[in-house]
């Protein structure tokens, strides 16, 4: 699935907006969790917040009936990289930390952790630890030899 501009541009306006509704200043809110909500049929993106209580919403054309069987997969790697572009906006969120962004799909299962929020814990993207138990129990096997 290839990301358009436009898309990007209404997940940055989302992202934006989650972060406008959790001012710098405001006493901290007790959430654990932000929850995006995308349904596949629909293109829907929803953003909720841990009592389920709408934060905003947006329809994201090319993913309304998208059928690739790694949706969910694809969407968590955009979703990912927008908020590590928003992360000085994210962590002034007047939220406790810590606190995470979900992915969640269409029957509300969380599918992805996509970000979190604690001090200096970062979530690395999947694809870039792919191999990376093979690489370890290599070097392990390597060590006990020596």
């Amino acid at each position: 699935m290839k990301t358009t501009p436009q898309t990007l541009q209404q997940i940055d306006r989302a992202i934006r907006k989650i972060a406008d509704k959790f001012p710098v200043g405001e006493e901290a809110s007790q959430l654990t969790d932000i929850h995006i909500r995308v349904m596949q049929e629909t293109g829907e993106l929803v953003v909720y917040d841990d009592d389920d209580k709408e934060v905003t919403r947006c329809i994201i054309e090319e993913w309304i009936d998208a059928k690739d069987e790694d949706f969910y997969e694809q969407v968590a790697s955009v979703l990912r990289k927008a908020l590590m572009e928003h992360s000085d906006e994210i962590e002034k969120m007047s939220i406790l930390t810590p606190f995470s962004f979900v992915l969640e799909n269409d029957e509300v299962d969380v599918t992805y952790e996509l970000y979190v929020v604690d001090g200096d814990t970062v979530i690395i993207d999947p694809d870039l630890m792919e191999g990376l138990e093979e690489d370890l129990n290599k070097f392990f096997k390597k060590l006990m030899k020596d």
